[in-house]
């Protein structure tokens, strides 16, 4: 299962780099804007930035364009930034046509704001290299989430498709077992939701104990 974080906060994605873990980023306006950055050359720099830090990782830059002239052009000036960019496409009528455009031209894509099997359907049919379920937001709304992605890996499962499913809108550490056991590609959170998988309180009983033993001895 790769590992991505879900952020532009460069601090925050060079520590999961350095925990030796990180497969890629996931980032979005939203969460550009909530960094402060603004303006589409300040964006487009620290999409290099990003990928400057994440060593040979999948980095998805989102268009802004809703229509399929506007994306191609703007997802073609993404993809031309770093070898490591993921043009991300929001799953709409012209997002397909615009991911299997992508597809035929060798340039990856990632399919997102995914809610339905329908829909991640028509993303590997259109020859997406990702497709993103955001089971948080379902979630959010008393819909299960993690059956989406078991639908999901049935279906792709079924046809052989390529299409590597992201589970995203990932809000903790119980979300990324439970996605491991469904056998998702990939899953994409905050840093939070990597690091506490380190945590049980036994570990940390053991340890004290490891090393009041230890004290007793020298």
């Amino acid at each position: 299962m790769k590992f991505f974080i879900d952020t532009a906060n460069l601090d925050q994605i060079a520590e999961a780099q350095a925990l030796g873990v990180l497969d890629g980023v996931t980032t979005n306006p939203s969460l550009m804007a909530k960094e402060g950055i603004v303006g589409r050359d300040n964006i487009l720099k620290h999409y290099v930035d990003i990928c400057n830090i994440v060593e040979g990782g999948d980095v998805s830059a989102e268009v802004i364009a809703t229509d399929f002239d506007s994306m191609v052009k703007e997802g073609e000036e993404l993809a031309e930034l770093h070898e490591q960019i993921i043009v991300k496409i929001p799953m709409i009528k012209d997002g397909v046509k615009a991911m299997k455009y992508f597809s035929d031209k060798g340039i990856k894509t990632n399919c997102t704001l995914v809610f339905s099997p329908g829909q991640a359907l028509l993303a590997a049919k259109a020859g997406a290299a990702y497709v993103s379920p955001f089971i948080g937001r379902l979630d959010d709304i008393s819909t299960d989430g993690l059956n989406l992605i078991a639908e999901i890996r049935q279906i792709y499962d079924n046809y052989g498709f390529e299409t590597e499913i992201l589970a995203a809108s990932v809000r903790h550490t119980m979300h990324v077992i439970d996605c491991a056991k469904l056998g998702a590609d990939v899953m994409t959170g905050p840093l939070s939701a990597i690091t506490g998988l380190l945590s049980h309180p036994l570990t940390d009983i053991g340890l004290a104990k490891f090393l009041a033993d230890y004290k007793k001895g020298n």
